[in-house]
């Protein structure tokens, strides 16, 4: 009767083992509920992200992934903000076809350091040593130039 009780037992185990992945399948589509609304309105809704949350949606599953990597419309107002620090970079990477998505990555970094420069965050800097490591990027002459012209502008500027 034991090895009977054994048999039985271990049926039973395989048996709700084979029910709790279905059961976790059915889980993970009920949870899934984006798999079931129309495409506006999960695009509504991811559009209502800053960046750093469209990004770390984008990490949540697959399907998040590709709807949001893929989407253009997604990524064009979060350029546009860019473009108001970085206008020539941004419109000459339209021209050249970049998708919004892509300028926004090859620009974002740049926006905040001139954003940063142009704001006279590092106006009073003595030494290249008190510069931040994190604010330097690769910057081309017409934007360093233009960040020269607004440090030259600044009342506090001392002539030398």
């Amino acid at each position: 009767m034991q090895n009977n009780f054994k048999r039985n037992h271990n049926s039973r185990v395989s048996d709700i083992d084979l029910n709790s992945v279905d059961t976790e399948k059915e889980k993970n589509e009920q949870n899934n509920f984006f798999m079931w609304l129309p495409q506006e309105v999960t695009l509504y809704i991811f559009s209502q992200l800053d960046i750093q949350s469209l990004c770390r949606a984008s990490m949540t599953c697959m399907s998040w992934f590709a709807t949001i990597r893929n989407n253009d419309r997604l990524w064009k107002p979060h350029c546009l903000a860019v473009r108001a620090v970085c206008k020539r970079e941004v419109d000459d990477d339209r021209k050249s076809g970049y998708s919004w998505r892509d300028i926004l990555l090859r620009n974002y970094q740049k926006s905040q350091v001139k954003l940063g420069w142009l704001s006279g965050r590092y106006s009073n800097i003595c030494s290249p040593i008190s510069l931040p490591e994190t604010i330097m990027c690769p910057m081309d002459a017409e934007t360093w130039g233009e960040i020269l012209e607004a440090e030259l502008k600044r009342p506090n500027h001392k002539q030398i």
